[in-house]
């Protein structure tokens, strides 16, 4: 598990910065899929390979646990998350419901130069290898990150909250893992062309989502009815 982890700079003394770096470290470690799901979290292990006390370790731990990457057994201690199909259904009709909530208010309250920041991010993930070579989406987090913009757009600081703080990087996760499935980026994108023209000439959303197909669908053991089709990576 810990193959894939550098030690941090010997030179970061304060106990805060070295517990927002192990956080950091630990946490794209999980969303990218180095740490694989359900892999048990061992605290002597991680705090041998980053030379640091337990107590900022347990700090960045907790912190995991509250972005729902870790999970706390009982008996065992912390563990990567694993969703069940049933869990990861729900995930996404909660992700669906609440971002075709944020892409209506943003549609309504987003100015001009954001718009405009919205449609230079797609200009940039165009731009990236992966998604040239057709292996995989830009996944780059908050003000690089599509959906990240629309649900700041939407001005609902509860929304904001929800979809950018504590669901964030479990969704991302997913994310990350549907997005490299075969012709996907490319579909994507187009789809996220689709959401913004709905922003800039107020579609209902409605009219826009039939056209939408959900990430999930490329994953065979998930229906293609499970889930509205207003999901993309």
């Amino acid at each position: 598990m810990l193959d894939v982890i550098e030690p941090l700079e010997s030179s970061q003394e304060d106990s805060e910065t070295l517990s927002e770096q192990v956080f950091r470290r630990i946490q794209a470690a999980i969303v990218k899929g180095e740490i694989a799901p359900g892999s048990k979290i061992s605290e002597p292990e991680l705090a041998r390979t980053y030379g640091i006390s337990r107590g900022p370790l347990r700090e960045a731990i907790h912190r995991l646990e509250g972005q729902r990457l870790l999970v706390r057994v009982p008996h065992i201690g912390a563990r990567v998350v694993s969703l069940s199909h049933a869990e990861l259904i729900e995930l996404y009709e909660i992700r669906e419901s609440l971002e075709g909530m944020a892409c209506r208010l943003a549609a309504q309250r987003m100015t001009q130069a954001e718009i405009d920041e919205l449609r230079a991010v797609l200009d940039l993930h165009e731009q990236d290898a992966a998604f040239k070579a057709g292996v995989g989406y830009y996944q780059q987090e908050g003000d690089f990150d599509f959906h990240y913009r629309i649900i700041q757009g939407s001005g609902n600081k509860t929304l904001t909250q929800m979809l950018c703080g504590e669901l964030y990087q479990l969704v991302r996760m997913y994310r990350l893992q549907f997005s490299a499935t075969p012709n996907r980026p490319h579909q994507a994108f187009a789809e996220h062309h689709r959401i913004l023209d709905a922003i800039v000439f107020s579609m209902p959303l409605p009219t826009v989502t039939a056209s939408w197909p959900s990430c999930l669908c490329a994953d065979t053991s998930v229906p293609p009815n499970a889930i509205s089709s207003a999901i993309t990576p």
